[in-house]
């Protein structure tokens, strides 16, 4: 099956064809670092980070950009707001939102540029604009004008009418027309501006990734991301933008708008006391339990995020963890002989079908909850084998067992879940045991109870686990033989 991914743009799913054969071009929206990022946020860059992912496990060499908004609106009133200048307040949150991708396992975008050091390139697209009639100025500001460009609203499937039904526009009697946006905004007393020549001023926000992405990708780009409530008017005016500098089209070969988030059912807002930050969620919460609660649901579904839901999810994860964990300490032990063997055929099929059923899931759009329903299913087969009373560690069931924890730590990576990080405690857990099982052997042997601390010591060694007592207590290490190593 080929790879198909549904384009906004064009209202279904298509097969995915790239610009340049084995390369994608790449971009989504960044945050405007005015405050911390909220899970809403979270969801679209775990999509894209998914995505990305995966089209670099089919074999794309992918060039990912996506853009950090460092000045705007909101970043100068929160500056007003908080007493602080307005390049403060951008510096500061865009570290914040460094932090909690990184928290997430979110992997840095290729290209990360900021609006301000693209403001060259934003006054030649507007300027171009301008020149081919497509924008106006007004008092120092700069508008485009929606009533030339023809097909303004291919993307979001709306008439003019029904996208001022559907939209808080502000009146302002300057304006040709209602939708018509600002692509320069003249700057007041103590605000941020860059000279032009429409005068000093900064660029408006649809401009922004307008330019970012066509200054990094080239135009007729492959994918564009972003959660579906930028559709319109952003994703719109970004398409008005770019086709009319260049006078061709497609800007974009494939629009890509993730599902939106509510809480407990209701939309996420600050004064429904709903409003989750990342920063807040991670402080309590694996950051693989929040990667697996998104994933569990198709990227363009809508996700009610409940407690009850996540509750579930961790468990689901518990056992996803214990298993990864209970394989790796199998595939180190030495295998047992067996009258009879156990009947590891079950999980051998799983072998041959879990990972072609894990790609046409993501083959279809990008499907992560089947795509998770098929490791989960290897996880499951793994489980009650191993949980069996008649298992035995043969030698083929290790060699069966130890494909199964390859696979599964292979496909569990390319949605970014993060196993390492529950080795690592379970290599601190190990070692605080190795340290008091020294202690008893240590009192065994001021007993004189030579038996006791022998068998503590042959114990240990047959898990990989060397002792050399020395005159001032005992030391241990791990065998460096591959067959024992951690």
């Amino acid at each position: 099956m080929s790879l198909r991914a549904y384009n906004t743009l064009t209202g279904r799913k298509e097969d995915f064809v790239e610009r340049d054969r084995g390369r994608v071009a790449m971009y989504v929206c960044g945050p405007t670092v005015h405050d911390y990022i909220h899970i809403g946020n979270a969801r679209t860059f775990l999509t894209f980070d998914v995505i990305r992912r995966y089209l670099l496990y089919k074999g794309y060499q992918v060039l990912f950009v996506q853009n950090i908004t460092d000045v705007e609106d909101k970043i100068i009133n929160k500056a007003r707001q908080l007493g602080l200048g307005w390049q403060e307040v951008a510096q500061k949150f865009e570290r914040e939102f460094y932090q909690d991708m990184e928290k997430l396992g979110i992997m840095p975008a290729d290209v990360q540029p900021r609006a301000t050091e693209q403001i060259d390139f934003m006054i030649k697209m507007i300027s171009t604009l301008e020149e081919k009639g497509y924008a106006y100025r007004v008092d120092g500001d700069v508008y485009f004008s929606i009533s030339q460009f023809k097909e303004y609203g291919q993307l979001s499937k709306r008439n003019v009418d029904e996208m001022m039904a559907g939209s808080r526009v502000e009146v302002d009697e300057r304006k040709r027309h209602p939708l018509d946006f600002a692509l320069w905004k003249s700057s007041k007393a103590g605000e941020p501006g860059w000279d032009s020549p429409w005068g000093r001023g900064r660029p408006g926000w649809h401009i922004e990734c307008s330019a970012m992405s066509l200054n990094y990708l080239g135009f007729g780009f492959d994918i564009h991301g972003g959660a579906q409530d930028l559709i319109f008017p952003h994703h719109e005016n970004e398409i008005a933008q770019a086709e009319g500098y260049r006078q061709e089209k497609p800007f974009v070969r494939y629009w890509l708008h993730g599902g939106m988030l509510q809480i407990n059912e209701e939309e996420m807002h600050k004064s429904l006391g709903n409003f989750v930050t990342v920063h807040e969620l991670l402080e309590k919460e694996n950051p693989n339990v929040v990667r697996l609660l998104m994933l569990g649901s198709h990227y363009r579904s809508g996700l009610n995020f409940t407690e009850e839901k996540l509750e579930e999810v961790r468990k689901a994860y518990g056992r996803m963890a214990e298993v990864v964990s209970r394989l790796d300490f199998l595939s180190r032990q030495a295998p047992k002989e067996a009258p009879r063997s156990p009947d590891i055929s079950t999980l051998e099929r799983a072998l041959y079908e879990t990972r072609p059923a894990f790609e046409e899931a993501m083959d279809d759009d990008f499907n992560t909850a089947r795509a998770l329903s098929a490791v989960f299913e290897l996880i499951r087969l793994v489980n009650s084998l191993t949980q069996s009373s008649e298992f035995v560690l043969t030698s083929r069931a290790r060699e069966v067992l130890t494909q199964a924890r390859e696979l599964i730590m292979e496909l569990g990576g390319v949605l970014g879940l993060r196993f390492e990080e529950e080795r690592a405690v379970d290599q601190s857990r190990l070692f605080a045991l190795v340290d008091l099982l020294l202690e008893i052997r240590e009192e065994a042997r001021s007993r004189r109870d030579w038996q006791m601390a022998d068998r503590i010591r042959y114990g240990l060694s047959r898990q990989g686990i060397t002792v050399e007592d020395r005159p001032d207590g005992p030391i241990w290490k791990i065998k460096s033989d591959a067959d024992t190593a951690l």
